[in-house]
């Protein structure tokens, strides 16, 4: 077995390579870059070589700089994670000619499988269904146009040698066909160093479910079942599961032995991921191959037992598989979600800036749940603009799908992020829609389910109502604890009262507190009640509480007259009062918003890359004003109304922070 292994990668990947190769007793060597200097992965591996400054293209996708670093620290292999090397053939070739094993596939099956065009080319010669597009190479935004009028509308622009959604725009217009073509192209070329573009037929109504595949160089390979993956923004994966919801055994089987034939038919060795497009029938049609480790693998090791980065390296080790297609069962079902540095209340564009707080749930068995979380950050670390804005894998296990959600519910709501923007409220809303419940899904999900974008979540009346009950009796420990301190002082004790208000989501309750030792019942006005259990203290920013019994978790912040309470993925304002105090609140009046309407705002932190526009020109709807650049990602700003510019503040190669003026109308 190796001694000593090489991570060439960053962030939550390389962490999770580094815990299977020390669980192994093998050393690990990290790399990092000018911004990475105090990286999590940095701490945890044996040793570390710096390879350059921030930019991807100046450091981890430099193979000259990480192959001097497995000069210096004499790695015997080397683990490319997902993403930078990882399915770049000319990596694999100069390892092989440095003598140092590569864990993944040859050099030969990467070029086949690797890159999109000619792994869809090699699918359709060994007769797998394949969904129609053009495979040649696109020179220009014309010829572009010209293919997507041809193939027909809509169309996926997409970077041949792409992955993690970069380098990928659908096109339902030749207007929208050419400026995905030069953003894709663009992305293609700032990630991956290729910008190679190719233009394929976009399926309506699909699901995205993927087979894992695992492959030895002795001829064996096996399938461990699937992975759901259809929540999916701007192409971009946001939650996965495995099993499938949909999937029947014959399917999972057909789909299993024709991706196992697939990767034979190349040569593959180490885990693979073969995608497929399925339709409501069941059809399913082979979208490509990723030659690496996913994103989402952890999902197929919770309901497998099987550690994958485990037999990646003993693979590429040269050793055969321990385990036979018949060993390979289902147990259970696995969540997971993908936690962002992406505000949602703006469009899930990119955030950056300190973890001023990171608290994830504590991971392992937690009743008959399981929860894992991958990660590659710290409490007081920062988020980065140069990379990917992931922060964490949160991974959940139950005995069945509706345990496994339930336990991502709890999961997510006693996941602490501050200092940043992020998706976690998205994702709670996800984990309690009808759809998602159902099962009934598509990669349309969260474009037809939030067509206006994400704006918080309206809680029905039940969960309120526990919540209201819960903050009520929150509020009277504060309240004690108020009147001790304030007996200390002048001699006496103020009395706490049983009657109060809270208001929260302009809903007003009137409750009555009757307190004993093992917690309070809240009366409503209406005579229900409610039974309320908790260690909650003053000052605690996570509330673990009991509502009849069933699981509460708030995230707490103090406000004037009550609390910020984030849950389930709503953010309230809840406000506790006297009766009194509540009638005199009623009078106040609302504070009105200032009106931005005629500014176009920065809506993340980022560089200008182009400005389409001048002062004086007038404007339609939906005309493209500015494009930004911020986390390997182009985001092109457009119009809401029709206008006039009247002055432009900021030009390309500017940074801007958010809410900074890019251009005013009149």
């Amino acid at each position: 077995m190796f001694k000593k292994i090489l991570i060439a990668n960053r962030g939550e990947i390389a962490c999770r390579v580094i815990k299977s190769a020390k669980a192994m007793g093998i050393q690990t060597v990290a790399i990092y870059s000018d911004a990475d200097r105090n990286a999590l992965h940095v701490a945890m591996a044996d040793e570390a070589v710096h390879i350059g400054p921030p930019p991807a293209n100046q450091s981890y996708i430099v193979i000259e700089k990480v192959m001097q670093a497995i000069k210096e620290s004499g790695a015997e292999a080397v683990h490319p994670g997902y993403g930078f090397l990882s399915e770049n053939p000319k990596f694999a070739e100069a390892l092989e000619a440095a003598g140092v094993a590569f864990v993944g596939p040859p050099k030969k099956a990467i070029e086949a499988m690797g890159d999109k065009i000619t792994s869809k080319k090699i699918a359709q010669e060994a007769g797998v269904s394949t969904v129609p597009g053009y495979m040649g190479l696109i020179e220009d935004a014309d010829e572009a146009v010209k293919i997507s009028s041809e193939i027909g509308y809509p169309v996926m622009i997409k970077a041949s040698a792409g992955g993690g959604g970069k380098g990928m725009r659908i096109a339902w217009n030749d207007e929208e066909a050419r400026e995905g073509f030069q953003s894709s192209k663009n992305e293609a070329a700032n990630s991956f160093g290729d910008d190679r573009i190719f233009i394929e037929k976009f399926v309506t109504q699909p699901r995205h479910i993927e087979i894992q595949v695992l492959a030895d160089s002795h001829g064996n390979c096996v399938y461990l079942n699937e992975r759901e993956c259809s929540i999916q923004r701007r192409n971009q994966k946001v939650i996965e599961e495995a099993p499938s919801p949909f999937l029947d055994e014959e399917t999972r089987k057909a789909m299993g032995e024709q991706s196992c034939a697939l990767a034979k038919a190349v040569g593959y060795t180490s885990a693979g991921t073969v995608e497929f497009i399925v339709d409501g029938d069941k059809n399913f049609y082979f979208l490509e191959m990723n030659t690496r480790l996913q994103v989402e693998h952890p999902v197929t090791e919770l309901i497998t037992g099987i550690d994958l980065v485990e037999q990646m390296i003993r693979v590429a080790n040269g050793e055969p598989l321990s385990i036979t297609q018949d060993d390979i069962g289902i147990n259970g079902w696995a969540m997971e979600s993908r936690l962002y540095a992406e505000d949602p209340y703006r469009g899930f564009l990119p955030s950056i800036g300190r973890l001023t707080r990171y608290r994830p749930p504590a991971e392992g068995q937690r009743g008959d749940w399981i929860i894992r979380n991958d990660t590659g950050v710290y409490e007081g670390g920062e988020i980065s603009m140069y990379y990917d804005p992931m922060i964490a894998k949160l991974c959940t296990w139950g005995t069945d799908r509706g345990e496994a959600i339930e336990a991502m519910r709890v999961a997510l709501d006693s996941f602490e992020v501050e200092g940043i923007g992020h998706n976690l409220p998205f994702l709670s809303a996800v984990m309690d829609h009808p759809k998602f419940v159902s099962g009934d899904m598509t990669t349309a999900f969260i474009a037809e389910e939030y067509p206006e974008g994400f704006n918080g979540v309206e809680l029905d009346e039940g969960t309120l109502r526990r919540i209201a009950a819960a903050c009520a009796a929150m509020n009277r420990v504060a309240e004690i604890r108020r009147a001790r301190i304030s007996g200390t002082l002048d001699n006496h004790e103020r009395r706490v009262g049983e009657d109060w208000n809270v208001a929260l989501q302009g809903e007003s309750y009137d409750v009555t507190i009757a307190a004993d030792r093992d917690g309070a019942t809240v009366r409503f006005a209406d005579g229900a009640e409610l039974r309320v259990a908790g260690d909650w203290t003053p000052g605690d920013q996570l509330a673990d509480m009991r509502i009849e019994g069933e699981p509460l978790v708030l995230k707490v912040g103090k406000i004037s007259g009550g609390f910020r309470i984030r849950s389930r993925g709503a953010d309230l304002k809840v406000h506790v009062r006297t009766p009194r105090q509540a009638e005199l609140a009623r009078l106040m009046p609302e504070k009105e918003a200032a009106d931005t309407s005629k500014m176009l705002l920065c809506p993340m932190p980022g560089l200008i890359v182009k400005v389409n526009v001048e002062e004086g020109d007038e404007v339609q709807e939906g005309q493209a004003l500015c494009t930004i650049e911020a986390m390997k990602m182009e985001n092109i700003l457009r119009a809401e109304r029709k206008g006039v510019v009247s002055k432009i503040n900021a030009g390309p190669g500017d940074s801007l922070a958010v809410d900074d003026v890019i251009m005013e109308f009149e």
